[in-house]
């Protein structure tokens, strides 16, 4: 068991702040296991709630009653599932004294955020949860972390045959029984052969019409399924940058399966051997890559771009908090060299530098404002944004 003291840290932080807070992420990401450890260290009471749990339900039917005389720590799982407790938290976070705070759990990003927004406003602070990082299990780990993913059970199996078994019934299960408990009504086989053939687009630039059209699909129901992937948090987009610089611009996102483990599952990819001759291995470890980054600079999605133009130029992670601008390459290449199209996002995108993460073993300067990073030493040589 890895104890994740960093997000254990930030989210007590967030709970001495707010009187509500929602930690929000895909199923089997390490959710309820968080929410233990932070009610392990808590100070006062703590009573819980499982809204997967039948008893649970049933004690919150009448919610105002079961809640109201809770005092300290009081979690609640699945929060998605009893929306009609969102008005009810309003009122009890806005009590003077404050007696207890609420630590929600989420799997469906749009039912909680927009609860929140419409009856939390300035109550309620939301905290993303992915899977383990470089920095929980050590960046010398980052091959299996690569292969089988972050989700907790996946990464820490015994072996990768038993990694590849978990993650094929997380899939199985996630679209038979938690996608119709996550509100999502598209069929389990069409939803299956849907995100297959995200699995094969990764790391692309979206295109709706085209996708609809090799699925056989209107450009309506392609929206529909990539929007319950994406806010299940399964698929990533990533939105692209673009500004006034003389160059025509992609103006549409590029797509990711968030897991790496869950994208050679989906793509019948069982070891590192059948990654490795695969043609999508690139793209597996730019999407890789690219999420241990974000991870390590803590960047927000609102933060993370991609930029590419008609011509050719192009930036597979543009970070860009306040006046700081950084840009990243992903190369799987243990020896990556610089190329006229970093030159040009150098100059046109006013980038203070730009790393390459590569799959080599040492870091060192390419030049002026450019660096290759190895994905070993990014911890320590890939310094933190500022404020």
């Amino acid at each position: 068991m890895i104890v994740r003291t960093r997000h254990v840290a930030e989210v007590r932080e967030l709970l001495g702040a707010f009187p509500v807070v929602a930690v929000l992420g895909a199923r089997q990401v390490g959710k309820t296991t968080l929410s233990r450890d932070i009610a392990a260290a808590w100070p006062g009471p703590v009573t819980t709630f499982d809204l997967e749990d039948p008893v649970d339900q049933a004690r919150l039917i009448d919610g105002a009653r079961t809640l109201r005389g809770l005092k300290g720590l009081v979690v609640i799982d699945e929060i998605q599932r009893a929306p009609a407790l969102f008005p009810l938290l309003r009122v009890l976070a806005d009590r003077a004294d404050q007696p207890a705070r609420f630590l929600i759990l989420g799997s469906a990003a749009p039912d909680v955020r927009q609860q929140g927004s419409e009856s939390l406003a300035g109550r309620l602070a939301a905290y993303r949860l992915d899977g383990l990082g470089l920095d929980e299990v050590g960046a010398g780990a980052w091959r299996p972390l690569w292969n089988r993913g972050g989700s907790p059970r996946s990464f820490l199996a015994a072996t990768d045959a038993a990694s590849a078994r978990w993650r094929r019934e997380f899939v199985a299960t996630f679209l038979e029984r938690d996608a119709p408990q996550l509100g999502i009504t598209v069929p389990a086989p069409t939803l299956r052969r849907f995100w297959t053939m995200l699995a094969h687009w990764h790391g692309q630039v979206w295109n709706a019409a085209a996708f609809g059209e090799a699925f056989g699909v209107s450009g309506h129901a392609v929206r529909r399924y990539i929007e319950a992937l994406v806010s299940t948090f399964v698929v990533r987009q990533l939105q692209p940058w673009h500004e006034n610089v003389g160059k025509r611009q992609v103006k549409s996102p590029k797509i990711y399966i968030s897991d790496s483990g869950l994208l050679h599952t989906l793509l019948g990819l069982g070891n590192p051997e059948a990654v490795f001759s695969h043609p999508v291995v690139g793209a597996s470890w730019e999407g890789f890559a690219l999420q241990s980054v974000v991870a390590h600079l803590r960047a927000r999605p609102e933060e993370c771009f991609f930029w590419r133009t008609h011509g050719g130029a192009e930036m597979d992670l543009l970070v860009v908090r306040g006046t700081q601008r950084r840009g990243f390459e992903f190369k799987l290449s243990e020896a990556p060299a610089p190329t006229a199209s970093m030159r040009i996002a150098l100059d046109d995108l006013r980038l203070e530098r730009i790393d390459v993460v590569h799959a080599g073993a040492r870091s060192w300067e390419m030049g002026d404002r450019l660096r290759a990073v190895s994905i070993e030493r990014l911890l320590d040589d890939l310094e933190p944004l500022g404020e």
